[in-house]
């Protein structure tokens, strides 16, 4: 299939271009030589095509991401989405609203099925009476990299001092009483103007993923302290680097962190004692981490990840109602050969 969305999400969009189908990613026109934010991810079967230039594309299926999406792509192919070209509505994020009474801007129709990347966030959406679905979230393994060489708590947090409570940076200074907590991410170093030193929380360049996962591995814990969130990838990706965890027990984090594969709880003391726990034991720590490790490659690999979005796309385009149809060949992501039949826009 042919499948356009915009790559709002890098983390997410990495894994997702991943697979055997052929990836148009929507960006704004670019001059020659200028970055296109696409092409230096490397993807294979993903291609950066300006805003300007959809309307001559075909395209098999669109996957929206933010509700203003719905008339862009209106405007910019001439094709309404759940009535002119199958569309799903990928939904990352948890309610913005009060718990489980916000209700989801698609949640009057029935011709874009919504996509969430979590369990909790299905549940505690207000979905009305469109069509829900779930793919958890898969992840590039970046291989078995902890060394945990450095008695330090990693944190991976984007804009700490923006989101401030959502991500649990308020928190920060108690974990810091253990051992230095270093913050990796986007604005992290705007942290030094908020703590002025009173804590030892170090805040650290934002680093390329590659360089970004060798160095958080070489902490002793990742912390992962956000209240209301939706699953963070930076938790997925510490226990694939065979990182320990300890997480606050809020939104997803109670299923992805398995009972013996990282610490979870909504008591901050008791998870400040499980960072002590994990910076005095080293050997602890490197087990519970190879066992988080496991969980991850099991429930959070992008096989699976890929298999499942593969029949979700399946299912939502063999149900198109127009009758122009083509059959596509393509890999899964166990190397399975596919063939589709597949409705095409008018």
């Amino acid at each position: 299939m042919r499948i356009l969305l915009w790559p709002i999400h890098g983390g997410y969009t990495d894994a997702f271009v991943r697979g055997g189908h052929e990836y148009v990613l929507a960006v704004r026109s670019v001059r020659p030589g200028e970055d296109d934010g696409v092409s230096g991810w490397g993807w294979e079967r993903a291609r950066a095509v300006p805003l300007d230039a959809l309307r001559a594309e075909h395209i098999d299926v669109v996957v929206l991401q933010r509700p203003e999406e719905i008339a862009l792509v209106e405007q910019l192919t001439g094709r309404v989405p759940g009535r002119d070209i199958p569309a799903l509505y990928l939904e990352h994020n948890t309610p913005g609203g009060p718990a489980v009474a916000t209700r989801h801007p698609l949640a009057d129709r029935r011709d874009i099925p919504i996509v969430h990347v979590t369990h909790f966030n299905r549940l505690s959406w207000d979905n009305g009476v469109a069509p829900t679905a779930v793919v958890e979230h898969g992840v590039p393994d970046p291989g078995q990299r902890y060394s945990g060489e450095l008695e330090r708590v990693g944190v991976v947090v984007n804009e700490p001092a923006r989101r401030w409570r959502t991500t649990g940076t308020d928190l920060l200074p108690e974990f810091a009483r253990e051992a230095p907590v270093d913050v990796f991410g986007i604005d992290a170093g705007k942290l030094q103007g908020v703590f002025g030193g009173r804590a030892a929380i170090e805040p650290v360049e934002s680093l390329p993923p590659d360089r970004l996962h060798s160095e958080l591995a070489r902490r002793r814990v990742y912390l992962h302290p956000f209240r209301w969130t939706s699953l963070g990838l930076s938790l997925l990706e510490a226990m694939h680097l065979g990182m320990p965890v300890v997480a606050l027990a809020t939104t997803e984090a109670v299923r992805a962190v398995a009972a013996g594969t990282g610490v979870v709880s909504t008591d901050v003391d008791e998870l400040r004692l499980a960072v002590r726990a994990f910076l005095h034991e080293p050997d602890w720590a490197r087990e519970v981490g190879a066992r988080g490790r496991e969980h991850a490659l099991a429930h959070y690999g992008l096989a699976t990840f890929l298999a499942r979005w593969d029949d979700i796309l399946t299912e939502t385009v063999a149900a198109w109602p127009l009758s122009r149809t083509a059959t596509h060949t393509y890999a899964n992501a166990g190397g399975k050969t596919t063939t589709t039949t597949v409705a095409h826009a008018r």
